[in-house]
Parts: C-alpha cells; sequence; structure tokens
C-alpha cells in the first residue's frame, strides 16, 4: 500500500506563491506518474496537473497553465505543485495522487490519493 502525504498549503494573498509537496512512500516512486487534483467548497474535484514518471513530460489544467507548475525529485519520492500568480478562485484542498499504467487525467486514472492540504488565497 502506498501512502501520500501532501504538506505547503495556507494562507496567501491573491499574487502570490506557495510550493506544495507530496512524499509518497515506498521505493517504487519513479515507476508511477503523479498528479494534483483539487476542490473548493460546494465543487467538484477537478485536475490541477500531472507529470510522467521520469518528468519528461507534464500536463495541466487550462485554468493554471502559466502559473503552476509540477516537478519531482525521484530520489525523494517527492512530488511539487509551485503555485505562482494565486487567484481566490485557486482557494481549495489540493490532493496528490499516483496514476495507474495509463495516462490520463481523470480521477478514474488515479488509484492512491493523499489527505489533502489546505490552500487559501485571500483577495
Amino acid at each position: 500500500q502506498v501512502q501520500l502525504v501532501e504538506s505547503g498549503g495556507g494562507l496567501v494573498q491573491a499574487g502570490g506563491s506557495l510550493r506544495l509537496s507530496c512524499v509518497a512512500s515506498g521505493r517504487a516512486f519513479s515507476y508511477y506518474g503523479m498528479g494534483w487534483f483539487r476542490q473548493a467548497p460546494g465543487k467538484e474535484r477537478e485536475f490541477v496537473a500531472a507529470i510522467t514518471r521520469s518528468g519528461d513530460r507534464r500536463d495541466y489544467a487550462d485554468s493554471v497553465k502559466g502559473r503552476f507548475t509540477i516537478s519531482r525529485d525521484n530520489a525523494k519520492n517527492t512530488v511539487y505543485l509551485q503555485m505562482n500568480s494565486l487567484k481566490p478562485e485557486d482557494t481549495a484542498v489540493y490532493y496528490c495522487a499516483r496514476r495507474t499504467g495509463v495516462a490520463g487525467n481523470y480521477e478514474y486514472d488515479y488509484d492512491y490519493w493523499g489527505q489533502g492540504t489546505r490552500v487559501t488565497v485571500s483577495s
């Protein structure tokens, strides 16, 4: 079983930045793609970003392109989400997840999830 632990959330003013981290258990971290999702109050969980197991390709939701950057450090079993130019609409609980063997950006393409870290962006 894989355990994912997110950190780095908090309160930030609009236009500010945060970096989220997700530490995964196990030595097989580098075998899997990883993704970030978020869920705002009263809304469904939505895809944010994904990265391949080697880190050579990345994918982003249109709403965060140009502002967010996903990266990973396989030696540290960690995936990051650098969030710049934050907007109030970015307020949500952010979850990291392990992607299955297929390259997809849907919830069902991910099999392990962290408990989330809360990001609040004030106006």
